[in-house]
Protein backbone atom coordinates (compact mmCIF):
# COMPACT_ATOMS: atom_id res chain seq x y z
CA UNK A 1 0.00 0.00 0.00
CA UNK A 2 2.40 2.94 -1.22
CA UNK A 3 -0.39 5.15 -2.70
CA UNK A 4 -3.54 6.56 -1.89
CA UNK A 5 -6.34 3.99 -3.98
CA UNK A 6 -7.20 4.87 -7.04
CA UNK A 7 -11.41 6.41 -7.05
CA UNK A 8 -13.95 5.11 -6.48
CA UNK A 9 -12.40 5.07 -2.68
CA UNK A 10 -15.02 4.18 0.04
CA UNK A 11 -14.39 6.15 3.41
CA UNK A 12 -15.67 5.50 6.95
CA UNK A 13 -18.53 6.86 8.44
CA UNK A 14 -19.08 8.47 11.65
CA UNK A 15 -17.41 8.85 14.39
CA UNK A 16 -19.12 10.80 17.18
CA UNK A 17 -22.71 9.88 17.22
CA UNK A 18 -20.77 6.37 17.18
CA UNK A 19 -18.84 6.97 20.20
CA UNK A 20 -21.72 8.37 21.91
CA UNK A 21 -23.60 4.52 20.94
CA UNK A 22 -20.24 3.16 23.31
CA UNK A 23 -20.55 5.55 26.16
CA UNK A 24 -19.26 8.69 25.19
CA UNK A 25 -20.60 11.24 27.28
CA UNK A 26 -22.14 14.28 25.92
CA UNK A 27 -19.85 17.57 26.62
CA UNK A 28 -16.52 14.76 27.18
CA UNK A 29 -13.63 16.09 25.12
CA UNK A 30 -13.89 13.23 22.41
CA UNK A 31 -10.03 13.04 21.86
CA UNK A 32 -9.21 12.50 25.64
CA UNK A 33 -12.02 10.34 26.13
CA UNK A 34 -11.08 8.13 23.34
CA UNK A 35 -7.49 7.40 25.17
CA UNK A 36 -9.36 7.11 28.13
CA UNK A 37 -11.43 4.23 26.10
CA UNK A 38 -9.34 3.14 23.52
CA UNK A 39 -11.29 -0.18 23.13
CA UNK A 40 -14.30 2.22 22.30
CA UNK A 41 -12.36 3.73 19.52
CA UNK A 42 -10.62 0.69 18.09
CA UNK A 43 -13.96 -1.87 17.56
CA UNK A 44 -15.85 0.75 15.65
CA UNK A 45 -12.68 1.64 12.92
CA UNK A 46 -11.68 -2.23 13.06
CA UNK A 47 -16.01 -2.42 12.28
CA UNK A 48 -15.33 -0.04 9.62
CA UNK A 49 -12.67 -1.60 7.96
CA UNK A 50 -14.95 -5.10 7.96
CA UNK A 51 -17.44 -3.23 6.04
CA UNK A 52 -14.91 -1.92 3.19
CA UNK A 53 -13.29 1.34 4.28
CA UNK A 54 -10.22 2.08 2.33
CA UNK A 55 -9.51 5.24 4.65
CA UNK A 56 -10.23 5.78 8.57
CA UNK A 57 -9.83 9.33 10.14
CA UNK A 58 -8.06 9.42 13.35
CA UNK A 59 -10.19 11.31 15.79
CA UNK A 60 -8.20 14.39 15.66
CA UNK A 61 -11.57 16.62 15.10
CA UNK A 62 -11.05 19.01 17.78
CA UNK A 63 -7.21 18.30 18.44
CA UNK A 64 -6.28 21.53 17.46
CA UNK A 65 -4.79 23.96 20.22
CA UNK A 66 -7.70 26.54 20.23
CA UNK A 67 -10.29 23.33 20.56
CA UNK A 68 -8.53 22.00 23.48
CA UNK A 69 -7.57 24.80 25.05
CA UNK A 70 -11.83 24.96 26.78
CA UNK A 71 -10.55 21.70 27.95
CA UNK A 72 -7.53 23.13 29.24
CA UNK A 73 -5.57 20.14 27.05
CA UNK A 74 -3.85 22.69 24.78
CA UNK A 75 -0.48 21.80 26.27
CA UNK A 76 -0.88 18.53 24.85
CA UNK A 77 -1.62 19.29 21.57
CA UNK A 78 1.38 16.90 19.66
CA UNK A 79 1.14 14.06 22.00
CA UNK A 80 -3.09 13.73 21.21
CA UNK A 81 -2.59 14.22 17.79
CA UNK A 82 0.02 11.46 17.74
CA UNK A 83 -1.64 8.95 20.18
CA UNK A 84 -4.82 9.28 18.40
CA UNK A 85 -3.02 8.32 14.89
CA UNK A 86 -1.29 5.57 16.67
CA UNK A 87 -4.38 4.04 17.84
CA UNK A 88 -6.32 4.05 14.02
CA UNK A 89 -3.44 3.00 12.85
CA UNK A 90 -3.68 -0.29 15.31
CA UNK A 91 -7.23 -0.21 14.11
CA UNK A 92 -6.31 -0.48 10.37
CA UNK A 93 -3.71 -2.68 10.99
CA UNK A 94 -2.65 -2.16 7.34
CA UNK A 95 -5.55 -2.73 5.18
CA UNK A 96 -6.53 1.10 5.36
CA UNK A 97 -4.79 4.46 5.09
CA UNK A 98 -4.83 6.44 8.32
CA UNK A 99 -5.69 10.25 7.61
CA UNK A 100 -5.00 13.38 9.78
CA UNK A 101 -8.80 15.08 10.81
CA UNK A 102 -8.18 19.20 10.99
CA UNK A 103 -11.87 20.62 11.72
CA UNK A 104 -13.18 24.03 12.59
CA UNK A 105 -11.49 26.02 15.38
CA UNK A 106 -14.23 27.97 16.47
CA UNK A 107 -12.25 31.01 15.93
CA UNK A 108 -13.53 34.12 13.78
CA UNK A 109 -11.22 36.35 12.09
CA UNK A 110 -11.20 40.03 11.81
CA UNK A 111 -13.44 42.45 11.71
CA UNK A 112 -15.81 40.25 12.53
CA UNK A 113 -13.57 38.31 15.31
CA UNK A 114 -10.26 38.39 17.49
CA UNK A 115 -8.40 36.38 15.99
CA UNK A 116 -5.65 36.83 12.40
CA UNK A 117 -5.55 34.86 9.51
CA UNK A 118 -2.17 34.14 10.28
CA UNK A 119 -2.66 32.91 13.92
CA UNK A 120 -4.67 30.37 12.64
CA UNK A 121 -2.74 29.45 10.04
CA UNK A 122 -0.28 28.93 13.13
CA UNK A 123 -2.72 26.70 14.67
CA UNK A 124 -3.21 24.42 12.05
CA UNK A 125 0.43 24.35 11.40
CA UNK A 126 1.10 23.08 14.99
CA UNK A 127 -1.69 20.52 14.21
CA UNK A 128 -0.42 19.23 11.05
CA UNK A 129 3.05 19.27 11.44
CA UNK A 130 2.06 16.89 14.90
CA UNK A 131 -0.03 14.55 12.41
CA UNK A 132 3.03 14.34 10.12
CA UNK A 133 5.19 13.51 12.41
CA UNK A 134 2.52 10.57 13.06
CA UNK A 135 2.99 9.57 10.07
CA UNK A 136 -0.60 10.05 8.36
CA UNK A 137 -1.50 9.03 4.85
CA UNK A 138 -3.22 11.65 4.34
CA UNK A 139 -5.46 15.10 5.65
CA UNK A 140 -8.40 15.45 5.90
CA UNK A 141 -9.78 18.77 6.43
CA UNK A 142 -12.95 18.86 7.41
CA UNK A 143 -16.90 20.17 8.59
CA UNK A 144 -15.76 23.46 7.13
CA UNK A 145 -17.96 26.63 7.56
CA UNK A 146 -15.86 29.48 6.95
CA UNK A 147 -13.34 29.80 3.85
CA UNK A 148 -11.07 31.23 5.86
CA UNK A 149 -10.59 28.30 8.08
CA UNK A 150 -10.45 25.78 5.14
CA UNK A 151 -7.87 28.12 3.66
CA UNK A 152 -5.87 28.62 7.02
CA UNK A 153 -6.08 24.72 7.27
CA UNK A 154 -4.61 23.83 3.63
CA UNK A 155 -1.83 26.35 4.04
CA UNK A 156 -0.67 24.75 7.18
CA UNK A 157 -1.01 21.09 5.69
CA UNK A 158 1.01 22.35 2.66
CA UNK A 159 3.81 23.83 5.00
CA UNK A 160 4.56 20.96 6.48
CA UNK A 161 3.92 18.17 3.97
CA UNK A 162 3.77 17.16 0.69
CA UNK A 163 0.86 14.21 1.38
CA UNK A 164 -3.10 14.46 -0.02
CA UNK A 165 -5.28 17.38 1.37
CA UNK A 166 -9.10 16.68 1.14
CA UNK A 167 -11.16 18.93 1.79
CA UNK A 168 -15.05 18.82 2.98
CA UNK A 169 -17.89 21.85 3.68
CA UNK A 170 -20.76 21.12 5.43
CA UNK A 171 -23.79 22.94 4.06
CA UNK A 172 -27.50 23.52 3.88
CA UNK A 173 -30.26 22.72 1.66
CA UNK A 174 -29.34 25.69 -0.38
CA UNK A 175 -26.02 25.15 -0.72
CA UNK A 176 -24.48 27.35 1.89
CA UNK A 177 -22.66 27.23 4.40
CA UNK A 178 -23.00 28.69 8.36
CA UNK A 179 -20.96 31.41 7.31
CA UNK A 180 -22.62 32.13 4.16
CA UNK A 181 -20.32 30.73 1.62
CA UNK A 182 -21.92 29.03 -1.41
CA UNK A 183 -19.76 25.47 -1.72
CA UNK A 184 -19.40 25.81 -5.45
CA UNK A 185 -17.26 29.16 -4.48
CA UNK A 186 -15.06 26.47 -2.09
CA UNK A 187 -14.69 24.55 -4.85
CA UNK A 188 -13.07 27.11 -7.29
CA UNK A 189 -10.93 28.50 -3.99
CA UNK A 190 -9.85 24.85 -2.83
CA UNK A 191 -8.94 23.15 -6.12
CA UNK A 192 -7.02 26.51 -7.14
CA UNK A 193 -5.13 26.05 -3.71
CA UNK A 194 -3.91 22.44 -4.83
CA UNK A 195 -6.23 19.89 -3.01
CA UNK A 196 -6.75 16.61 -4.29
CA UNK A 197 -10.38 16.09 -3.21
CA UNK A 198 -13.23 18.50 -2.12
CA UNK A 199 -16.60 17.26 -1.15
CA UNK A 200 -19.48 17.91 1.60
CA UNK A 201 -19.91 16.33 4.74
CA UNK A 202 -22.65 16.92 7.61
CA UNK A 203 -25.42 17.65 5.48
CA UNK A 204 -28.65 16.08 6.51
CA UNK A 205 -29.05 13.80 4.42
CA UNK A 206 -27.78 12.89 1.27
CA UNK A 207 -30.97 13.74 -0.63
CA UNK A 208 -29.88 17.46 -0.01
CA UNK A 209 -26.57 16.79 -1.12
CA UNK A 210 -27.44 15.55 -4.77
CA UNK A 211 -28.36 19.23 -6.05
CA UNK A 212 -25.09 20.75 -5.23
CA UNK A 213 -22.77 17.98 -6.31
CA UNK A 214 -24.83 18.50 -9.62
CA UNK A 215 -23.77 22.46 -9.77
CA UNK A 216 -20.21 21.70 -8.84
CA UNK A 217 -19.79 18.85 -11.23
CA UNK A 218 -18.86 20.83 -14.40
CA UNK A 219 -16.21 23.05 -12.53
CA UNK A 220 -14.33 19.85 -10.72
CA UNK A 221 -11.07 18.68 -11.86
CA UNK A 222 -10.65 16.53 -8.65
CA UNK A 223 -12.82 13.92 -7.14
CA UNK A 224 -15.71 15.01 -5.33
CA UNK A 225 -16.25 13.25 -1.94
CA UNK A 226 -19.72 12.64 -0.29
CA UNK A 227 -19.84 12.16 3.53
CA UNK A 228 -24.10 12.66 4.32
CA UNK A 229 -25.49 12.12 7.55
CA UNK A 230 -27.72 9.80 8.14
CA UNK A 231 -29.52 11.52 11.08
CA UNK A 232 -27.90 14.45 12.81
CA UNK A 233 -27.03 13.79 16.77
CA UNK A 234 -30.08 14.82 19.00
CA UNK A 235 -30.77 14.87 22.46
CA UNK A 236 -28.58 13.09 25.06
CA UNK A 237 -26.12 12.29 21.99
CA UNK A 238 -28.98 10.04 20.40
CA UNK A 239 -29.42 10.15 16.58
CA UNK A 240 -32.27 10.46 14.68
CA UNK A 241 -31.94 8.12 11.61
CA UNK A 242 -33.99 9.51 8.84
CA UNK A 243 -32.01 6.86 6.52
CA UNK A 244 -31.82 3.38 7.00
CA UNK A 245 -28.70 1.83 5.29
CA UNK A 246 -30.33 0.57 2.39
CA UNK A 247 -32.08 3.63 1.51
CA UNK A 248 -29.03 6.10 2.42
CA UNK A 249 -26.70 4.10 -0.54
CA UNK A 250 -29.64 4.07 -2.94
CA UNK A 251 -28.37 7.71 -3.87
CA UNK A 252 -24.95 5.93 -4.83
CA UNK A 253 -25.39 6.16 -8.37
CA UNK A 254 -26.97 9.41 -8.54
CA UNK A 255 -23.89 10.76 -6.94
CA UNK A 256 -21.59 9.03 -8.90
CA UNK A 257 -23.57 10.17 -11.88
CA UNK A 258 -23.12 13.89 -10.68
CA UNK A 259 -18.97 13.27 -10.40
CA UNK A 260 -18.83 12.06 -6.93
CA UNK A 261 -15.85 9.60 -6.44
CA UNK A 262 -15.36 9.22 -2.32
CA UNK A 263 -18.07 7.75 -0.94
CA UNK A 264 -18.76 7.47 3.14
CA UNK A 265 -21.07 8.53 6.03
CA UNK A 266 -21.23 10.94 8.75
CA UNK A 267 -23.83 11.62 12.00
CA UNK A 268 -25.69 7.81 12.34
CA UNK A 269 -23.86 6.30 9.62
CA UNK A 270 -21.93 3.45 11.47
CA UNK A 271 -20.45 0.48 9.64
CA UNK A 272 -23.66 -1.04 8.42
CA UNK A 273 -23.52 2.26 6.14
CA UNK A 274 -20.55 1.64 5.04
CA UNK A 275 -21.01 -2.38 3.94
CA UNK A 276 -24.26 -0.92 2.28
CA UNK A 277 -22.37 1.46 0.35
CA UNK A 278 -19.63 -0.84 -0.71
CA UNK A 279 -22.97 -3.12 -2.13
CA UNK A 280 -24.07 -0.56 -3.87
CA UNK A 281 -20.67 0.69 -5.07
CA UNK A 282 -20.14 -3.04 -6.77
CA UNK A 283 -23.30 -2.13 -8.74
CA UNK A 284 -21.95 1.13 -10.28
CA UNK A 285 -19.56 1.08 -13.64
CA UNK A 286 -17.34 3.70 -13.20
CA UNK A 287 -15.42 3.00 -16.02
CA UNK A 288 -18.50 4.19 -18.33
CA UNK A 289 -18.93 7.75 -16.63
CA UNK A 290 -17.98 10.12 -17.86
CA UNK A 291 -17.23 13.76 -17.00
CA UNK A 292 -19.17 16.76 -17.27
CA UNK A 293 -18.36 19.13 -19.98
CA UNK A 294 -17.21 22.80 -19.21
CA UNK A 295 -17.40 25.84 -21.35
CA UNK A 296 -13.82 25.97 -22.43
CA UNK A 297 -14.68 29.80 -22.46
CA UNK A 298 -15.60 30.61 -18.98
CA UNK A 299 -13.04 31.07 -15.74
CA UNK A 300 -14.29 30.13 -12.53
CA UNK A 301 -13.23 32.27 -9.92
CA UNK A 302 -14.69 33.36 -6.58
CA UNK A 303 -14.88 35.57 -3.74
CA UNK A 304 -15.05 34.48 0.02
CA UNK A 305 -18.90 33.58 -0.51
CA UNK A 306 -19.91 33.57 -4.34
CA UNK A 307 -18.78 31.73 -7.43
CA UNK A 308 -18.24 34.21 -10.10
CA UNK A 309 -17.16 33.44 -13.53
CA UNK A 310 -15.12 35.65 -15.96
CA UNK A 311 -14.09 35.32 -20.00
CA UNK A 312 -10.22 36.07 -20.70
CA UNK A 313 -11.05 39.91 -21.90
CA UNK A 314 -12.98 40.61 -18.78
CA UNK A 315 -13.74 44.33 -18.07
CA UNK A 316 -12.41 45.31 -14.50
CA UNK A 317 -13.28 48.99 -14.86
CA UNK A 318 -11.74 51.53 -12.99
CA UNK A 319 -8.54 50.35 -10.34
CA UNK A 320 -9.88 50.81 -6.98
CA UNK A 321 -6.88 52.01 -4.56
CA UNK A 322 -6.57 50.82 -0.89
CA UNK A 323 -7.61 54.14 0.91
CA UNK A 324 -9.27 54.81 4.14
CA UNK A 325 -12.68 54.47 2.01
CA UNK A 326 -11.90 51.08 0.18
CA UNK A 327 -15.24 49.79 1.39
CA UNK A 328 -16.95 52.29 0.17
CA UNK A 329 -15.59 52.07 -2.90
CA UNK A 330 -15.66 48.50 -3.04
CA UNK A 331 -19.57 48.82 -2.73
CA UNK A 332 -19.76 51.79 -5.29
CA UNK A 333 -17.71 49.59 -7.75
CA UNK A 334 -19.92 47.10 -7.39
CA UNK A 335 -23.26 48.19 -7.52
CA UNK A 336 -22.84 50.94 -10.15
CA UNK A 337 -20.38 49.52 -12.76
CA UNK A 338 -21.53 45.89 -12.88
CA UNK A 339 -19.16 44.47 -14.95
CA UNK A 340 -18.79 41.57 -12.77
CA UNK A 341 -15.00 42.01 -12.12
CA UNK A 342 -13.09 44.67 -10.26
CA UNK A 343 -9.66 45.66 -9.90
CA UNK A 344 -7.75 46.42 -6.45
CA UNK A 345 -4.44 47.64 -6.23
CA UNK A 346 -1.86 46.99 -3.43
CA UNK A 347 1.08 49.19 -3.75
CA UNK A 348 2.35 49.71 -0.03
CA UNK A 349 3.28 48.12 2.67
CA UNK A 350 -0.28 49.83 4.54
CA UNK A 351 -2.72 48.45 2.22
CA UNK A 352 -2.46 45.52 3.16
CA UNK A 353 -4.02 46.24 6.36
CA UNK A 354 -7.04 48.38 4.67
CA UNK A 355 -7.14 45.05 1.88
CA UNK A 356 -7.03 42.63 4.77
CA UNK A 357 -10.06 44.24 7.05
CA UNK A 358 -12.33 45.17 3.68
CA UNK A 359 -11.79 41.95 1.60
CA UNK A 360 -14.74 40.38 3.18
CA UNK A 361 -17.25 42.73 1.22
CA UNK A 362 -15.88 41.58 -2.26
CA UNK A 363 -18.55 39.70 -3.78
CA UNK A 364 -17.25 39.85 -7.25
CA UNK A 365 -14.44 38.30 -9.29
CA UNK A 366 -10.94 40.32 -8.19
CA UNK A 367 -8.31 41.01 -9.60
CA UNK A 368 -5.41 42.04 -7.67
CA UNK A 369 -2.40 43.92 -8.88
CA UNK A 370 0.36 45.10 -7.16
CA UNK A 371 4.17 46.07 -9.01
CA UNK A 372 5.54 44.66 -5.82
CA UNK A 373 6.25 40.91 -5.75
CA UNK A 374 5.94 40.22 -2.04
CA UNK A 375 2.59 43.22 -1.54
CA UNK A 376 1.42 40.45 -4.25
CA UNK A 377 1.56 37.46 -2.80
CA UNK A 378 0.41 38.53 1.17
CA UNK A 379 -2.60 39.78 -0.37
CA UNK A 380 -3.18 36.77 -1.86
CA UNK A 381 -2.27 35.24 1.24
CA UNK A 382 -5.38 37.30 2.90
CA UNK A 383 -7.83 37.31 0.39
CA UNK A 384 -10.33 34.46 0.92
CA UNK A 385 -11.23 34.18 -2.31
CA UNK A 386 -9.53 33.18 -5.72
CA UNK A 387 -8.43 35.91 -7.46
CA UNK A 388 -7.00 36.82 -11.37
CA UNK A 389 -4.44 38.24 -12.68
CA UNK A 390 -5.16 40.33 -15.83
CA UNK A 391 -1.33 40.86 -17.01
CA UNK A 392 -1.18 44.69 -16.49
CA UNK A 393 1.70 44.15 -14.28
CA UNK A 394 5.47 44.07 -14.99
CA UNK A 395 6.14 40.69 -12.33
CA UNK A 396 8.38 37.53 -13.36
CA UNK A 397 6.51 34.61 -14.91
CA UNK A 398 8.21 32.36 -12.73
CA UNK A 399 6.79 34.24 -9.59
CA UNK A 400 2.74 34.77 -11.29
CA UNK A 401 3.27 31.04 -11.83
CA UNK A 402 3.97 30.08 -8.26
CA UNK A 403 1.50 31.85 -7.03
CA UNK A 404 -0.87 29.89 -9.00
CA UNK A 405 0.30 27.13 -7.41
CA UNK A 406 0.06 28.16 -3.87
CA UNK A 407 -3.08 30.31 -4.13
CA UNK A 408 -4.96 29.57 -7.07
CA UNK A 409 -3.70 32.86 -8.57
CA UNK A 410 -5.54 32.46 -11.93
CA UNK A 411 -3.61 34.29 -15.18
CA UNK A 412 -4.78 35.83 -18.20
Amino acid sequence: MDTIPLPPILLDGASGTELYRRGMPRGACTEAWVLEHPDALLELQRDYVSAGSQVLLAPTFGANRASLRRHGLEARTAELNRRLTELSRQAAQGRARVAGDLAPTGLSIAPFGKSSFEELVEIYTQQAAALEGAGVDLFVVETMTAMYEARAAVLACKAVSEKPIWVTFTCDANGRTPAGTDVLAALIVMQGMGVSAFGLNCCEGPAGMLEQFRRMAPYAQIPLIAKPSAGLPGAEGKSAHPYLPGEFASFVPAFAYAGVRMFGGCCGAGPEYIAALKRALSQVLFSNLSAPRQDPDVIPCASEREARFITPDVDVGETIACGPNLLEDILEAEENAPQGALKIAVLEEDDLDIFSENQYAVQDALCLFSDVPELLERALRLYQGRAFWDGTGDLEPEFLTEMSRKYGLILL
